[in-house]
Formats: C-alpha cells, sequence, structure tokens
C-alpha cells in the first residue's frame, strides 16, 4: 500500500545588508547569561533561604545572597522557571540550542558529547551582529580523537575561556587539583592553565569576564556572554581569602596577567577562605532551646561559602556595568542548571552534602536527577533597567530552552523555525502574550530519590530509571520507572501542593488531562538511538478529525533573516486557502517567507517515510515534532528522509519556506506508507 504527495517550494538564507547595517547600532542590547551548577532554588534569598531567616527557628540554618537579593529587587523574579533537564550536560545543551530533550541531540548522561553542529546562542547572536563569549565550564566538545568537534569557538563564541572538559569543571582549582587533580584551562584552541597557580574557578572566570567586558566596551558592537561557573558543584573547596573590596571598574576580582597571580587574589592559601558569617555559626541541631547550639558542619560551611563567592562575582560584574555606563543597555540573567545535589568529593571525615541542610530544593521534593520540581525549578534572576521593572515576580511558567527565542526577540528578530522555545521577554517587560512555553523533560538515570524526611512520603526512596515530565497549567505530569507509553502518568497540582504529595491522577475530571499528557509526548519529540525510551516506537496519535481543517492555508511574510524564523510568532502580509498545495502560486504572491499549514491523512497505523528537499532550505513540523530541519547548513537540492509511526487518523503539518526568488516549484515533500 503505498500514499504518496509531492509539492514543491522555495527557501532562502542569507545575512542580508539589512541585518549587516543592525550590527553597528549601539542601541542594541548587550546580553550576560550567568548559569551556576547544582545550585538549588531554594539556595537564594529571595527564593527561599530569606523566610528561613524571618522564622529565626535556630534548627533551619539560612543562607545569605544580599547581591542577588539586589538584582532580584531591580529586576525580575521567574518562579516558576525550569531547566530542560535535571543534570548538567543535557540541561545545558537545550539551553545553548534551544531545543527541548525531545529534540535535542545530547540527553540523559552524554557528558562531553559534541553539541549539534546547528543553531546556538551563539551563533544566532553573531548573525544578529554581536560578539560573543562562553567563559567558564563547556563540557560538550566531543570525543578526543582527531581533535574536539565542537568547542565554543565553533559553536558561535568568538572567544572562550574556561574548562573544556565536563570533569574539569569537578575541581575548582585547575593548578593545585586539591581534591581532583590538575585540570587543563582553555583560551581559545591553547591550553593556558600555566601560570594559574592559586585561582579560584569561580574569581578566574569572573576576572577574565570582566576584563572581556571592558574590552568590549571600547567597541559599538553589542555583545553576548554566556558566563559558566562550576561552583557549587563538589567539591566544596574554598577561596584563597576573602572578596576584594568594592567591585566594578577599579575594584573586586581584577586580572594582572602576571603569571603566578594572574588575578587579585592568587595569593594566600588554597582552600582557606571561610565566610565570616559561616565561619563560626551555630544551630539548634536537636530542635531543643534547652541544649547548647552546635557549629554548622564545615561541609555545610563550605557549600554557603562557595553560594556566597558567586553572590559576591554577580554583584562585581553588575557594578562594572554601572562603572562603564552600559549598564540600562544591558540584560543580565542569573539561574542554575539543575537541582542542588548531595554529592561531596571532599576527603573522608567530611559530612555529605546533603541538601536537606539548607532545604537548598526550597519547597519542592527532588533534587538533581529527579523531575519533580525540586530537580527542575531554576531560581531565576533577570534584570535590565529602563526595560524590565524592579522588583516584580512571574509566575508564568518557563523553561531554559525559551532563552534562544528571547535573545533574538530582544535583538528585534524572531527566533529560528526549528528552536523549541518562545520569547520571555513580553512576560518581563509586562506585555501581553498568547504564546505559551513547552515544559517538558526526559531523562534515565538508575537508583531512587533519596529517603528526606522533608519530602513527601511517596517521593521518598522513588524508583527513577526512565523518567517523563511535562507541565500543562498549572497541572504536572510525572512518570518515574517508565515501563511503556501507556504508563499513567502521576498529575500534580504544584501552585497549590509544591511538595507533590496529592496524586490527583485517579479523579474523574481528569481523564481528559490523562489523555492529552500521554498524547502530546509522543506529539513533541523524536527518537534519538543514543537515548533510548520505551516509547520510542509507539505510534504518534492522530488528531480527532473534528479538530482538522480542509485543504491548506498559506502565509507570506516580508522580512530579511540570517535564518529561516519561526513564522508563527509573526505577522503575515497576504494569507489564504487552498484546497492543494499545488494550487498556490508561489511566483505570484509577495513576501519572500511562508508558512503552509495542513493536514496529512493517514489510512492505516504504521510506520511511514517522509522525503523532503529545496531548492534552498526549510523546516518542517509534525505536530510539534521536528520532521526535517534543512536549515543550518542545509545543501540546497539534498534530499532528506527519515521515518515516523503514526497512528490511522489526521495529523497536523507545518512547513516554514522561503519565497525570495518567487520560484513556482521550490520543494518536493512526500510520505510513504512503509509497514
Amino acid at each position: 500500500m503505498k500514499r504518496v504527495f509531492k509539492f514543491g517550494v522555495l527557501l532562502w538564507f542569507c545575512a542580508s545588508a539589512s541585518v549587516g547595517a543592525q550590527q553597528t547600532k549601539p542601541t542594541k542590547p548587550n546580553i550576560i547569561f550567568i548559569i551556576t551548577d547544582d545550585l538549588g532554588y531554594g539556595d537564594i534569598g529571595v527564593f527561599y533561604q530569606n523566610q528561613r531567616k524571618t522564622k529565626g527557628n535556630r534548627s533551619e540554618p539560612w543562607l545569605s545572597t544580599p547581591n542577588l537579593d539586589t538584582m532580584a529587587h531591580e529586576g525580575a523574579m521567574l518562579t516558576q522557571h525550569y531547566s530542560a533537564a535535571p543534570v548538567c550536560a543535557p540541561s545545558r545543551s537545550s539551553l545553548l540550542t534551544g531545543l527541548s530533550q525531545g529534540h535535542a541531540n545530547v540527553r540523559d548522561n552524554q557528558f562531553d558529547k559534541a553539541l549539534a553542529d546547528n543553531y546556538t546562542i551563539g551563533n544566532v547572536a553573531q548573525k544578529m551582529g554581536y560578539v560573543t563569549a562562553a567563559i567558564g565550564k563547556w563540557g560538550l566538545q566531543g570525543a578526543d580523537a582527531g581533535g574536539w568537534p565542537s568547542t565554543p569557538n565553533k559553536r558561535g563564541f568568538d572567544y572562550f575561556y574556561g574548562y573544556m572538559r565536563h570533569s574539569d569543571g569537578h575541581e575548582h582549582y585547575p593548578v593545585e587539583g586539591i581534591y581532583r587533580g590538575k585540570k587543563e584551562v582553555w583560551e581559545n584552541d591553547k591550553e593556558v592553565s600555566q601560570g594559574l597557580d592559586k585561582c579560584y574557578t569561580t574569581d578566574l572566570w569572573t576576572a577574565v569576564a570582566k576584563k572581556w567586558i571592558v574590552e568590549q566596551a571600547k567597541t559599538e558592537k553589542p555583545f553576548l556572554m554566556y558566563l559558566a561557573y562550576d561552583t557549587p558543584h563538589a567539591v566544596l573547596e574554598l577561596p584563597t581569602q576573602k572578596y576584594p573590596i568594592g567591585g566594578g571598574l577599579k575594584g573586586g576580582l581584577q586580572w594582572t596577567g602576571a603569571s603566578g597571580q594572574m588575578i587579585n587574589t592568587a595569593s594566600g592559601t588554597p582552600d582557606s577562605y571561610m565566610h565570616p558569617e559561616y565561619a563560626q555559626a551555630t544551630y539548634d541541631d536537636d530542635d531543643n532551646e534547652n541544649t547548647p547550639e552546635v557549629a554548622w558542619p564545615e561541609t555545610y560551611k563550605r557549600y554557603a561559602t562557595s553560594v556566597r563567592r558567586i553572590d559576591n562575582a554577580v554583584g562585581d560584574v553588575i557594578q562594572l556595568l554601572k562603572d562603564l555606563d552600559i549598564d540600562e543597555n544591558t540584560l543580565v540573567v542569573f539561574t542554575s542548571d539543575n537541582g542542588p545535589s548531595n554529592e561531596s568529593y571532599l576527603p573522608k571525615g567530611y559530612a555529605a552534602n546533603s541538601p536537606v541542610f539548607f532545604d537548598s530544593f526550597g519547597p519542592f521534593d527532588g533534587m538533581k536527577r529527579d523531575v519533580l520540581e525540586g530537580g527542575e525549578r531554576m531560581p531565576l534572576i533577570a534584570r535590565w533597567p529602563e526595560h524590565i521593572p524592579e522588583n516584580i515576580k512571574i509566575d508564568k511558567p518557563s523553561i531554559s530552552y525559551d532563552w534562544l527565542a528571547t535573545f533574538t526577540d530582544v535583538a528585534g528578530f524572531s527566533a529560528p523555525a526549528i528552536s523549541d522555545g518562545v520569547s520571555i521577554l513580553p512576560a518581563l517587560t509586562g506585555k501581553d502574550s498568547k504564546e505559551k512555553s513547552l515544559i517538558y523533560s526526559e531523562y534515565v538515570f538508575p537508583g531512587k530519590t533519596p529517603n528526606y524526611q522533608d519530602f513527601s512520603p511517596n517521593n521518598r526512596q522513588r524508583v527513577r530509571n526512565q523518567m517523563q515530565m511535562i507541565r500543562l497549567g498549572d497541572l504536572v505530569g510525572i512518570r518515574y520507572n517508565i515501563q511503556s507509553a501507556n504508563d499513567d502518568f502521576e498529575i500534580y497540582d504544584v501552585i497549590n501542593d509544591t511538595h507533590q504529595s496529592h496524586n490527583l491522577a485517579k479523579n474523574d475530571s481528569l481523564v481528559e488531562v490523562q489523555q492529552q499528557m500521554k498524547d502530546k509526548v509522543l506529539r513533541i519529540r523524536r527518537a534519538d538511538k543514543q537515548a533510548k525510551r520505551p516509547y520510542d516506537n509507539v505510534p504518534v496519535p492522530a488528531l480527532s478529525k473534528k479538530k482538522a481543517g480542509k485543504g491548506w492555508q498559506w502565509k507570506f511574510f516580508d522580512g530579511d533573516y540570517p535564518w529561516l524564523p519561526n513564522l508563527s510568532t509573526m505577522q503575515p502580509i497576504k494569507e489564504g486557502r487552498v484546497s492543494k498545495l499545488n494550487k498556490v502560486k508561489y511566483e505570484k504572491i509577495s513576501g519572500e517567507l511562508l508558512l503552509l499549514e495542513g493536514y496529512i491523512n493517514v489510512l492505516e497505523t504504521g510506520i511511514y517515510t517522509f522525503e523532503f528537499s529545496a531548492l534552498e532550505k526549510g523546516v518542517v513540523r509534525l505536530h510539534n515534532a521536528i520532521l526535517f530541519d534543512a536549515d543550518y547548513g542545509y545543501i540546497s537540492g539534498t534530499v532528506k528522509t527519515t521515518t515516523m509511526v503514526l497512528e490511522k487518523g489526521v495529523h497536523p503539518v507545518k512547513i516554514y519556506v522561503s519565497n525570495k526568488e518567487k520560484q513556482q516549484n521550490p520543494f518536493s515533500f512526500s510520505w510513504t506508507f512503509t509497514d
């Protein structure tokens, strides 16, 4: 049995003159994205720690983050922001590419795997006229043999300084290697660790970042910086000394460039300085006011000092922006890559780094490697004076792969059509937006959740293995130890039940929601052979015929873009409907960009083979899954082939193309029943 349908369209790709002209505009905002390693939602004062302090319960110690608190008061707190995955590598890969874990090529525990050669926040920014830098931890460079294929310089960053390998980030002194051994630091393609004696990495990355910002401030081009700290991730090493007084241009961390003392804190004794607020801290360990308090275990003094050091660094960078008079033209974002961990690489004799001591997971259950809220709900602060109102809380759900779309929006562009995120800019600036973020994650890891008494009983010792999370409105569905696509989601109202203790899945009123979740997770992703799931080969559910319209709707758009943009977010200059795609008069309609929306009718459940080619480039989605990406690096005329297992019925298709040359038959698309 065979069903074949073919038609064509043209897509264009060019870095246009208009884009080039924008490159020298000083009004385009700078962007600094700061990400930490294993910092929990509950570790930040304004998100949770200040509440503990206000309660005054001496059995519940608290951290202080005064600079981050100030940043939040001067900008926005996103209280329902998620990481794309509950562990470092996949989380950062989704952030950098704007793709969910249903599409990103780095998933699960694929540390040091090469990030796909596609759009990133780096090369997208470059195409918008930005100078770009990645500083700190990378870990997405690919195999060593024959040279790293996916270094930051090869993924859109003009400048890189930091740890290339993932595991190097588990040591916070590259030369001394106190607990994990000596590590390599790279400046672009050169290893530069020699001379970095006594350089604590939080200090080192901050000093390099400040130096680079000062250099960029002398130019007319806007800049984007990805500043990726490797703390407070274990090993919980301490700095050499207190943070230098002041901040900004003249104070705080400074790059000296002198071998053996590259930064102004590269003196004293490594792993020696404890912040005075915590050095002598005590607490009521037995929750009995009649017994003497005891000292904090050193592990937690170390953790608190590490977090405070990051807080100092953020304040230092923001002061620099003020000193350079670029503060009001710079968007600064601060967040973490995943929930807090209980890992500790300290020598024997130290307590394990339990996140329970500070409730680092905040008011949630779960931690690193969990798709529960505590593993993926992140603290996020965004500051952009004169653009983001002061002291606001944004409760609209969002996720880390929304930032690529947000940054393009900030610069006046629509995101690439393959991106899974939506712009958060309207929410940040107080404007309405009909777009809703896709909150989705999938992950696999053996073992169980910890038996923490802070967790609801149903979340203690929970078997992990294959896990999945999706959010619809205020309801979050999670599946642990997934055996098949038929497994029910546990459903929680995470607004009123932050600990996810009351499973609502048995409520008759949520039967439809249960099915929506099961259907949606199959419609928004593609299988990855290196990250296998028990639902990979399950037929993608069809829509009800009542939801399917007749024919194809076409929309034409104007605009010069250095990529194929997400036309769904743009206003068409002309639109119409035809019964068949070959009836669209591509060569006669004005507008260089085209979006086609319609349905294919699958007559029986089975495997279908799809083919696509374009004179230039295009993107095709089936439901919300990327069927074809023929944009970045696509060679004109190349036939791309893929298969999907589809359920009998109708399936929506979106085709994003360009018709700059007004070709009559510029692309070909076919689908064939295979088995």
